[in-house]
């Protein structure tokens, strides 16, 4: 029997469609294709790219040359841009600023064949850290209220160049579906007083069935009522809402957890093309009492069709219970 869940968050109700089950070998196959031709992220075609504005180096080498582990530029075609003023307007009902913020693309490793997965787990550190001192470095713009940290990997999940990269946007908005979570979870504390999160953490680790794997400090399941199969979540067991204000030792600590939760899902789905977002607390509120950072894991499994684009529901053919169980049984 299909059943239909809601989002404790943000209230969103999706289908389970058990009736439509599938297991991991069923899917569309989406591992990559090897392409030949020019990259301007190899090594070598640094002045390829726009000037760099942080690069982690074996040396103090000069910016713009070779010897980096990671690298960030301004990309080359910008959603948005840095120079200007906002200069919001009304138009009768409507409502319009000009596109300022910032559009980064973070190079995740040299090798043009490396992947999240392959990389050794020290490498994965540099991006995380690359990461936190990209937002701290945003957090100074005043025009800026959010910093959005994503992954495409692989065509079909939107990446346009197949050298590993993820991307960082800095807007002047607070995005919807962020905002979706911080008003569900403002709500929620409201009430009970306790983070949401917190109690999906401790209640997930309680029942068990969808938890992927866990560590000291983090933990990733499959939610409750996820968007797509095989959707996963990584979050810190201790509260915290910004992610750059993490300790040290929780980006080697993850750094580690996950590369293991990306393994077991090229494991179980043959590599799979995948984006994964950062929702971390907006830049100018300080720490929250009532928000959790959070990775959000999506292998791109099915397509979004006239029903989801129509209803806002979302269908998912795979309950997260048993994806949990073939990534948690996942020999990596």
């Amino acid at each position: 029997m299909p059943e239909l869940r809601k989002d404790p968050i943000i209230g969103r109700w999706v289908i389970i469609s058990t009736e439509r089950g599938k297991r991991p070998s069923e899917f569309e196959k989406g591992r990559p294709v090897p392409k030949s031709g020019f990259c301007p992220f190899c090594p070598g075609h640094e002045d390829k790219t726009p000037p760099e504005i942080l690069a982690y180096r074996k040396d103090d080498g000069k910016p713009d040359t070779g010897g980096w582990h990671v690298r960030v530029v301004p990309n080359k075609y910008p959603a948005l841009k840095v120079e200007g003023d906002l200069d919001r307007v009304g138009d009768g009902v409507y409502d319009r600023m000009n596109g300022i913020g910032a559009h980064e693309v973070v190079i995740e490793s040299p090798g043009h064949k490396d992947s999240l997965s392959s990389i050794p787990t020290s490498q994965f550190e540099e991006i995380l850290w690359t990461y936190r001192d990209r937002i701290i470095d945003l957090k100074k713009d005043e025009r800026l209220r959010y910093v959005l940290i994503f992954k495409n990997h692989g065509e079909a999940a939107g990446a346009t160049l197949e050298h590993s990269h993820s991307q960082i946007i800095a807007l002047p908005i607070i995005p919807k579906r962020v905002s979706e979570e911080l008003v569900g979870a403002q709500a929620y504390y409201n009430y009970k007083e306790r983070c949401i999160f917190c109690d999906i953490i401790r209640q997930e680790i309680m029942q068990s069935n969808r938890v992927v794997a866990e560590n000291a400090d983090f933990i990733a399941v499959t939610p409750y009522a996820p968007k797509s199969p095989f959707e996963i979540w990584i979050l810190p067991k201790e509260h915290e809402s910004n992610f750059e204000n993490c300790q040290k030792h929780h980006y080697e600590n993850l750094s580690v957890f996950f590369s293991d939760i990306l393994k077991r899902m090229d494991k179980v789905l043959d590599f799979p093309p995948y984006n994964f977002i950062l929702h971390t607390a907006p830049i100018k509120n300080g720490s929250l009492n009532h928000y959790h950072w959070h990775f959000e894991i999506m292998p791109k499994l099915t397509r979004v069709a006239g029903f989801e684009w129509g209803s806002g529901f979302y269908i998912n053919p795979t309950s997260p219970e048993e994806a949990a169980k073939f990534l948690r049984e996942a020999k990596v």
